[in-house]
């Protein structure tokens, strides 16, 4: 047994020492003089905390909380704000945590937005384009339109050429 296991089997061990489960712990202790020394402190510990006794309450104790409880429940209905501020500081917080927990992942991803546009991946590149060069990709992509028009007026042309002539007054 390490000693990191004996340490976490020596509350059992103070608690029921008769247990069978502890011969383990018992053994282990037997050789390690830092795991003797703490079982002792944890003995001390539980020796002080069983000397204690607690404070006896006033005799009056039950009439002054009656009254405070009185006097509380003749106040004025507290407003919404004062509520609120009773709530965030009074409360444990665990009705906020779906709440806060939204918000942070809200503000997780605005954050990381922002900082993909900042940090520069790569976006479509919006340079200026002189007036020629776009002239010139304009024909580049309207190249078949050209030559499809240029055909067309070849057949027109060789169909003008072929016809009759008509007679001439």
């Amino acid at each position: 047994m390490t000693c990191h296991d004996c340490q976490s089997a020596l509350p059992e061990l103070l608690l029921t020492p008769a247990a069978t489960s502890n011969a383990a712990a018992r053994e282990h202790m037997k050789s390690c003089s830092a795991c003797i020394q703490e079982f002792q402190s944890l003995e001390a510990t539980f020796a002080l905390l069983d000397s204690w006794q607690a404070p006896e309450p006033s005799l009056y104790f039950d009439q002054k909380l009656a009254v405070r409880l009185r006097e509380e429940q003749e106040l004025p209905v507290a407003g919404w704000f004062e509520r609120i501020r009773s709530r965030l500081l009074f409360n444990t917080g665990r009705q906020f945590r779906p709440a806060l927990a939204g918000s942070l992942a809200v503000a997780l991803l605005i954050a990381g937005g922002t900082f993909a546009d900042i940090s520069g991946f790569p976006h479509p590149a919006k340079t200026q384009i002189s007036a020629t060069v776009n002239d010139l990709q304009i024909l580049d992509k309207n190249d078949q339109a050209l030559q499809t028009m240029n055909l067309l007026l070849q057949d027109d042309n060789s169909s003008n050429d072929n016809s009759p002539a008509l007679p001439s007054s």
